[in-house]
């Protein structure tokens, strides 16, 4: 959770579907947790599914502002009490929920306010590698039963692979700065595509780019937004190391992590190419600094054709 005076609104946002402002708030929590209701209250973020309020000191209330978004707030109540337990970096584990009531339809939760500012803002130390992979370890354990699984996520890439040829034919022609890129860029995705799923699946938080993750002074102080949380193959979120870290610090997150094949390897590889193709795809027409965050990404991972251990 963002610190500092202004709100955080992105651009690219799809339309709120219902309106969300401070009486709409404080109605809910005088309806439901009255003790919370006198507390101060201010907006401090709009993002792509949820809008959150700060509430008081240590607290923040987080609401779905599209219909879509309502049911991942759901799996973050029922599963971030358990894998909480299981991380070394905090996640927001709701300490209160809320349902559908005052002109709201949906559920929402009263979560703990975390200082710090998002990583595509402050990003984090390279130091700092070392943790993430221990991180990603904790994380990347056997789904128990009835743990969320999504149709997008940490699937086999073959699936995406419409999806990013036809961003990257988009991007060829964007402006994007990234034609020198364009070929290593695709051979690193087909690479993927073709690796052979040689891991099992495991609990993966699926949405691992900069606006997710907090740092203070440096540090990685939390891993937000469990939505997309899903038993799926690991290198989804391994493929985060390159959307937060420069390669010259990734040795540090597979030491941390363990053994990571050749094949899980590509297959990061290809989902960073995923996620920056995404990031840059939809932050071009009004969001320059997420498309940045992509046009780097995916700089990176062109440049990279032998990460250690399994490269």
């Amino acid at each position: 959770m963002e610190s500092g005076d202004r709100p955080v609104e992105y651009g690219g946002l799809p339309p709120a579907e219902v309106a969300i402002d401070e009486q709409l708030v404080r109605g809910l929590l005088r309806s439901q947790h009255p003790d919370l209701a006198g507390l101060p209250l201010r907006h401090v973020a709009t993002g792509w599914d949820n809008v959150t309020y700060r509430l008081g000191g240590q607290l923040a209330v987080r609401l779905p502002r599209i219909q879509s978004a309502a049911a991942l707030i759901t799996l973050e109540q029922t599963w971030l009490p358990w894998l909480a337990g299981h991380l070394p970096v905090a996640v927001p584990v709701p300490v209160r929920q809320g349902r559908p009531d005052a002109g709201f339809p949906w559920p929402w939760s009263v979560v703990p306010w975390i200082a710090g500012r998002t990583a595509d803002r402050e990003p984090p130390d390279a130091a700092q590698a070392g943790v993430f992979g221990r991180f990603l370890k904790s994380l990347h354990r056997p789904p128990p039963p009835g743990f969320p699984r999504n149709d997008y996520r940490g699937i086999a890439l073959a699936g995406l692979s419409e999806t990013v040829e036809h961003r990257l034919a988009a991007l060829r022609g964007s402006g994007a700065g990234l034609a020198a890129q364009a070929a290593a860029i695709r051979d690193r995705w087909q690479d993927a595509v073709a690796a052979p799923a040689d891991a099992a699946d495991t609990c993966i938080h699926g949405d691992l780019h900069p606006r997710n993750l907090v740092v203070s002074q440096g540090g990685l102080a939390a891993v937000l937004d469990w939505g997309d949380m899903t038993a799926g193959d690991p290198a989804a979120d391994l493929g985060a190391a390159w959307l937060l870290f420069p390669v010259r610090a990734h040795p540090a997150i597979w030491v941390a992590y363990g053994q990571v094949t050749a094949h899980t390897m590509a297959r990061a590889r290809g989902w960073a190419v995923f996620f920056g193709t995404t990031l840059l795809t939809l932050g071009l027409p009004s969001d320059p600094a997420l498309a940045e965050i992509g046009r780097r990404t995916l700089e990176q991972v062109s440049r990279d054709e032998a990460s250690q251990p399994g490269g």
